[in-house]
């Protein structure tokens, strides 16, 4: 598999890995994984357009959402390509064969540094966030990640982080549930924003099955550029 990095100069898009059935890009924040709303353009779209030019293709362009990030995430996004493939992906990841690793950069160090996380989420439609509760309540979901301390900042905490759920908003959710919410998210309880919107949660890593060839898929995605960021990355 391909390690490089494309990036299409007419849609700012930088692409993982790309094969007949699936492509990989890294989203940046700010991007909508699928349209809402807010009508901006998404990033399905963004995709599409950078098939159609790369392969001078007429009509509409297939291209199947497998997953989403929160917008002010970045990171991992797969899509399908193919009809063929689409179905098969979306069982890979409804049966949780998919392994997604994240990093999350919290201003407090949890503890212990390294464990589990066990909450009943509920998501309140109205402010679009959830909340994370001890004992189960009506309308709650288990939500369950793992995490570990990987490098200690100046100021700032790097953990890697394996859901076991996947619930709404979880891994924000549940670090400010424990006092260590992620930079940047104002809606989690960190005390400011970062200046362009972003929050430290960065989808990492993604491991799978290939829906067709059946090989093995491993791709990483680096962080944007900042100092924070910079800083988690120098060995």
């Amino acid at each position: 598999m391909s390690k490089d990095k494309v990036l299409s100069n007419k849609t700012n898009l930088q692409v993982l890995y790309e094969d007949n059935h699936i492509i990989v890009v890294n989203k940046r924040a700010g991007d909508i994984v699928q349209g809402d709303k807010t009508g901006d353009k998404p990033l399905s779209d963004v995709v599409k357009s950078y098939l159609k030019e790369k392969y001078n293709k007429p009509g509409n362009v297939y291209l199947g959402v497998v997953h989403r990030l929160d917008r002010p995430t970045t990171g991992i996004v797969l899509f399908s390509k193919t009809s063929k493939a689409l179905p098969r992906l979306n069982k890979l990841f409804s049966e949780k064969k998919a392994n997604k690793t994240y990093w999350a950069v919290v201003k407090k160090a949890p503890e212990p540094l390294n464990g589990t996380l066990k909450h009943w989420l509920k998501k309140n439609p109205k402010n679009n966030k959830s909340t994370a509760y001890s004992d189960e309540i009506k309308g709650s979901k288990k939500g369950i990640l793992h995490y570990k301390t990987i490098k200690a900042l100046d100021n700032y905490t790097l953990l890697e982080i394996n859901l076991e759920t996947g619930r709404h908003h979880q891994i924000r959710c549940q670090l400010a549930s424990i006092g260590s919410p992620i930079k940047g998210d104002l809606k989690y309880g960190f005390d400011r924003s970062n200046p362009d919107a972003s929050i430290h949660l960065h989808a990492r890593r993604l491991e799978f099955i290939h829906p067709v060839s059946k090989e093995p898929i491993d791709i990483e995605a680096d962080p944007a550029e900042d100092p924070i960021w910079n800083a988690c990355m120098e060995s």
